[in-house]
C-alpha cells in the first residue's frame, strides 16, 4: 500500500533552556521591536511573571485569568489592550493564561509570546476556546498561534506534583488523540509517539521528586511535541468529550483530561490496531491500555469524574452534547449506549480495559 497524506506544520519559533526565560524573553522582544507589551499572568503566577519579565518594561500587566476563558473576561482584556495601544502580548502561565492571550489575539491580531509554566500545550496550537452561558466554543485561527514560545523547565518547579501529573496526563491525551484525530498522518503520529515516550519517562521522575529538573525538562519537551501533533491532527473524540464536560459543568481542565483519557483509549484501541501499536511501542509495551493504567497508578493520577462534580445524573445531557461533535473519522462509531457506558466508567473511576 502506497503512503499518501497531507500534512501542515505550523510556523513557530521555540526557545528552550532552563533558567533562560528572562534572557530569552528580553532578547525576543528586542528582536521583534515591540514597544508596548501587555503581560498576562494569573495572580498566583505574578511572582514568576515578575522574574520572567525582569528585563522588560511592560505598559500593562493583567491578572484577571479564569479557567475556560469566559467571553466577558476576554472582552474586558481586549478593551484594556486596545486602550493601552498594546503591540505584543506576553502570557506567563498555564493553559488558561495562554487561552486569554489567544482570545485577545483572535479579535485584535496582536501577536503573542508565550511562556508556559505547565504542560498544557496550548502555546503550540492555533486552537482557541471560550465559554459563554456554560457552553464552551472552540475554533482554529492562525492569529492565535503564539509566534514564539519560551520554555524554561525551572518555571515548572513551583507546580505541585499533583497538578504536574494532571497537566502531564493532559499532554499525554494530546498525543493519544493525535493518533486518530481528523487530520492524523504519519508525521503527527511520529511526534505524538516521541511525546508519549518523553512524558512517560519524565512524569514519574517529577512525581518522585518535584525538584528533579531533568524530569521537568523531559515532561516539558514531551508536552510541546504533544501539542504540535495535536495542532496538526485536530481534535479527536477525547478532546470533544472533555470540552463539553469542562465547559458545561465547569470541571477542572487538566484533571478532566487526565481522568477521561484511559477510557477513550480503551474505547478506540480495539478498532485502531495500528495506532494502538504505535502508542504501545512508545510506552515500551505491546499493551497500550495496560501501560496507561500502570502510569496512572505510578503517578496517582486523577481517576474519577465524580471527584470533580460530574455524576451519573449528568450523563444523559452529556451524551446529547457530545455525540454530535465526535469526528466521523473516529475509529469506533459512538452510540448513545456505548458513550453513556464510557462516561459512567469515567464518573465512577473503574479501571479501563478490565
Amino acid at each position: 500500500m502506497s503512503l499518501m497524506f497531507e500534512h501542515e506544520t505550523l510556523g513557530q519559533r521555540v526557545l528552550f533552556g532552563s533558567g533562560k526565560a528572562a534572557t530569552n524573553l528580553a532578547g525576543e522582544i528586542a528582536r521583534l521591536g515591540a514597544k508596548r507589551v501587555m503581560v498576562i499572568a494569573a495572580e498566583q503566577e505574578e511572582d514568576v511573571a515578575e522574574t520572567v519579565c525582569s528585563g522588560i518594561s511592560p505598559v500593562l500587566r493583567w491578572n484577571e485569568v479564569v479557567m475556560h476563558v469566559p467571553v466577558e473576561r476576554a472582552e474586558k482584556a481586549r478593551v484594556a489592550a486596545g486602550e493601552a495601544d498594546v503591540d505584543l502580548l506576553v502570557s506567563v502561565g498555564g493553559g488558561s493564561t495562554t487561552g486569554l492571550a489567544k482570545a485577545i489575539a483572535l479579535t485584535t491580531g496582536i501577536p503573542i509570546v508565550a511562556v508556559p509554566t505547565t504542560y498544557a500545550g496550548s502555546e503550540a496550537t492555533n486552537v482557541w476556546g471560550m465559554t459563554e452561558a456554560a457552553r464552551k466554543s472552540t475554533g482554529v485561527d492562525d492569529k492565535v498561534l503564539p509566534m514564539t514560545v519560551i520554555y524554561d523547565a525551572e518555571l515548572t518547579l513551583t507546580l505541585p506534583a499533583d497538578l504536574s501529573v494532571a497537566s502531564g496526563m493532559n499532554a499525554l491525551a494530546h498525543c493519544v488523540d493525535s493518533m486518530w484525530g481528523p487530520r492524523a498522518d504519519p508525521i503527527n503520529q511520529a511526534l505524538a509517539a516521541e511525546g508519549i515516550r518523553a512524558l512517560s519517562q519524565g512524569l514519574p521522575l517529577v512525581k518522585n521528586d518535584p525538584q528533579d529538573l531533568a524530569g521537568r525538562e523531559q515532561a516539558l519537551y514531551g508536552a510541546y511535541l504533544a501539542a504540535v501533533a495535536f495542532a496538526s491532527a485536530g481534535s479527536g473524540m477525547h478532546h470533544k468529550i472533555c470540552h463539553v464536560l469542562g465547559g458545561t459543568w465547569n470541571l477542572p481542565h487538566a484533571q478532566t483530561h487526565a481522568t477521561v483519557l484511559p477510557y477513550v483509549l480503551a474505547f478506540n484501541a480495539p478498532e485502531a490496531p495500528d495506532a494502538a501499536a504505535r502508542i504501545g511501542a512508545a510506552f515500551g509495551t505491546e499493551d497500550p491500555i495496560a501501560a496507561l493504567n500502570r502510569i496512572r497508578r505510578i503517578l496517582d493520577a486523577p481517576k474519577a469524574l465524580n471527584d470533580y462534580g460530574f455524576t451519573e445524573a449528568n450523563i444523559p445531557e452529556a451524551v446529547d452534547l457530545i455525540l454530535p461533535v465526535i469526528p466521523a473519522s473516529n475509529p469506533r462509531t459512538p452510540t448513545r449506549e456505548n458513550l453513556a457506558g464510557l462516561l459512567a466508567a469515567a464518573a465512577a473511576g473503574t479501571t479501563p480495559g478490565l
